[in-house]
């Protein structure tokens, strides 16, 4: 998945409903999103539930990107099939027809964001002696009780732990 954007609520990403990954979310809303930078030994892994977005904000993302995408979108049925790369072509040809560069491209019903709002953040640095450095966060509304003796509270309802390697 490509991440689009965060703010305080969430963070946002687009894909097509209908898409294995969009089916899934639908059946089960909890995910996990995990950023890794090897040359930096750096891993942050995000927990958290994904909520569609509004339909506005989805049409308002989807006309910002361009053109030969928006007609892409509208072409893919994400993960499914295809007879070929000529049919997919001929597809995106009949489409880019129908939907010249000066008009505008219809969102797909199947095609919009999620927000994934977060529960938990795990922080880890890796250590060539294999004593990696592992801090989480979690939301303490999430919590099945609150442990002073390994837990520290945060802000905004935050509480933060450190983890064995």
């Amino acid at each position: 998945m490509l991440l689009k954007g965060f703010c305080k609520a969430g963070f946002i990403f687009f894909t097509n409903y209908s898409s294995r990954k969009g089916r899934d979310l639908e059946e089960n809303p909890f995910i996990a999103m995990t950023f890794y930078w090897e040359p930096l030994r750096r891993c942050v892994r995000i927990e958290g539930k994904a909520e569609k977005i509004s339909r506005e904000d989805t049409a308002s993302y989807f006309h910002s990107r361009p053109h030969d995408s928006q007609i892409a979108a509208v072409c893919s049925k994400q993960g499914q099939p295809v007879p070929s790369y000529q049919v997919l072509h001929a597809q995106y040809d009949s489409l880019k027809n129908k939907y010249p560069e000066d008009t505008l491209v219809p969102v797909p019903d199947t095609w919009g964001g999620f927000r994934v709002i977060p529960e938990m953040f795990e922080f880890w640095q890796g250590q060539s002696n294999r004593l990696h450095d592992r801090i989480t966060f979690r939301r303490i509304e999430t919590l099945d009780k609150f442990e002073p003796e390994v837990m520290y509270e945060g802000e905004d309802g935050w509480v933060y732990t450190r983890l064995f390697p």
